[in-house]
């Protein structure tokens, strides 16, 4: 593996000043100081007059369209789970289907240990691609904003700019993005969230109902946050597997902060349903690898919506994987005596 870059591609970034108009790393706040951007996550969605879906329909947004966000409207005509719209050019979007995303460009490591690096897509979406033995480039999966990466190699790529990549279990290969468009995540990012309270006094609540995630710490909520577990099982087919989120009482059992999840298809169209770099996944009901995670694929939180797992926006998937034991960092997963406990009623 090339994992070293070259001294050809360092003279290139040095020399990208030059060659036009060119904006530094992490500064495009600079040219959109008061704007946020959203990614649309589904195959359309419709934008509206007013901040209703009663309201007449002025257009439509597409997958992967990036708009910009003027303002967040807690709207009078809801829906009442979700009544976040946010006023677009021309009109109003639900928020249902819009990831707030950024656009962030980072440094580039000079090279990659031998040990595979945790990183963060941190642009709304990268084009990747695998390399194939006769040296030819092909598209894969598109990775999206907030989700998680494993990284092992740096090598020239397509456009002959350097490019990491990503080891990927589940499919057995490692495919291509834009080294600039992934950010290292920190030992700081992971450190535990309030270590020195007993793991024992630590509860996770998660009501089906309400849709709704709630952490206490020797009985008093410290945290609480909308959620999307299970669509409800309507297949009388026993052969087909539920996507109802079990209910009881369990624990977490292990976590990981990137999972691939999906049938590891190996396809390049947007259609493929696969969900690579699924971020902050804490496991609880270990026979059938339901667990607590980040999504990135919608902002629907507070109605059923998963296979059966607890989704959560990325930030507080990622702060329930720093809060419960066992406690995991960089370095791995620590042996507790206690592992915090998970109520799904």
């Amino acid at each position: 593996m090339e994992k070293n870059l070259s001294r050809r591609n360092f003279l290139k970034i040095l020399s990208l000043g030059a060659a036009g108009f060119t904006v530094k790393p992490g500064r495009l706040d600079l040219l959109f100081p008061k704007t946020e951007f959203g990614r649309v996550t589904k195959d359309s969605v419709s934008v509206y007059e007013k901040p209703s879906d009663k309201s007449k329909i002025i257009a439509q947004r597409f997958l992967d369209d990036i708009l910009n966000l003027y303002q967040e409207v807690n709207s009078e005509f809801g829906p009442a789970y979700n009544p976040i719209w946010y006023r677009v050019w021309g009109g109003y979007v639900h928020s249902a289907f819009i990831q707030k995303v950024n656009y962030q460009l980072n440094p580039i490591l000079g090279s990659i240990p031998d040990k595979a690096i945790l990183m963060e897509l941190s642009v709304p979406y990268s084009q990747s691609y695998v390399l194939h033995s006769n040296g030819q480039w092909e598209k894969f999966y598109r990775l999206y904003y907030d989700s998680t990466h494993s990284v092992n190699d740096l090598r020239d790529g397509p456009d002959g700019q350097p490019w990491y990549g990503i080891a990927d279990g589940l499919v057995n290969l490692t495919y291509y993005v834009p080294a600039t468009h992934l950010r290292v995540v920190t030992d700081e990012e992971l450190s535990p969230i309030s270590a020195k309270i007993d793991p024992k006094l630590k509860k996770i609540e998660i009501s089906i109902s309400t849709q709704t995630l709630t952490a206490y710490e020797n009985g008093k909520i410290v945290r609480q946050n909308k959620v999307s577990t299970g669509i409800p099982y309507l297949n009388l087919d026993p052969t087909k597997t539920s996507t109802d989120t079990p209910k009881g009482q369990f624990h977490i059992t292990g976590k990981r902060p990137s999972v691939h999840m999906g049938d590891g298809t190996i396809r390049s169209d947007k259609g493929a349903y696969e969900l690579p770099g699924v971020p902050w996944v804490s496991y609880f009901e270990s026979s059938t690898g339901v667990a607590i995670h980040g999504a990135y694929w919608h902002n629907n939180f507070g109605v059923t919506m998963s296979h059966g797992c607890v989704n959560m926006q990325p930030d507080n998937a990622k702060w329930i994987y720093r809060w419960s034991t066992p406690t995991v960092t960089l370095q791995g997963q620590e042996e507790v005596v206690s592992r915090t406990s998970v109520l799904v009623y």
